[in-house]
């Protein structure tokens, strides 16, 4: 995947260090010279010294071709001009930090599609933004679970398979819990039992630590 990084403060490093160590191709935007020859030097990622609130930067970045943005400028209105240009620009995927809530509802409207707000700014919760959209974080619930919501595409490879048979497999977290599934086609929620057959068009509820969640969704949105 070919994710753009707009500022390289203290949870932007972590979050390209992040991104690199899982094989995408990472180029930073970063207004300081020193920070961009460090994070070339450190993790080998594309770094380009300019502003990312010029549309010849996001363009010079590969803005185009890219699959992600993720916004993590100082100021609102620098987070905001830069989702308007990703957005202008076509790409899919703007996920943008959010450090006061009055200013959500103009960053929806800027494009953005993933929201992290100072709240529940956690790392985990950037990656999956940038890796995972079919991904929805529903809730918190204690000792560090969520719960989350999954789209299952259509040519998925667990269609027909039955619900015990996909938390089997080897690679499917064991922590990873079932609790729901809601059936797009005729409106309806139920209660999952092993022996559930998964369709394309469901949407899964599941309750996992963060963690947990790339794996289980890495197997139930993998196409044939």
């Amino acid at each position: 995947m070919f994710v753009i990084v707009a500022g390289a403060g203290i949870i932007g490093k972590e979050i390209i260090k992040i991104l690199v160590e899982n094989k995408h191709d990472v180029v930073v935007i970063d207004r300081d010279r020193e920070v961009c020859e460090m994070l070339y030097a450190e993790t080998g990622a594309m770094t380009i010294h300019g502003n990312a609130t010029d549309i010849r930067v996001l363009e010079e970045a590969g803005a185009v071709q890219s699959d992600a943005i993720v916004c993590l400028l100082h100021s609102h209105a620098d987070n905001i001009a830069c989702s308007l240009l990703a957005k202008s620009l076509g790409i899919p995927r703007i996920i943008a930090r959010l450090r006061d809530p009055r200013y959500e509802q103009a960053y929806l409207e800027a494009g953005v599609t993933t929201i992290a707000s100072v709240a529940d700014l956690l790392i985990n919760r950037i990656i999956m933004g940038v890796e995972q959209p079919k991904v929805k974080r529903i809730m918190s619930l204690s000792g560090g679970a969520e719960i989350y919501a999954v789209n299952i595409p259509k040519k998925v490879r667990i269609a027909g398979m039955k619900i015990k048979e996909v938390t089997g497999q080897s690679k499917f977290p064991k922590e990873v819990v079932f609790m729901g599934i809601y059936d797009e086609h005729d409106g309806t929620f139920l209660i999952p039992r092993g022996d559930h057959v998964m369709q394309p068009g469901y949407t899964v509820f599941l309750v996992s630590k963060p963690e947990d969640m790339r794996r289980a969704t890495d197997i139930l949105t993998e196409e044939k």
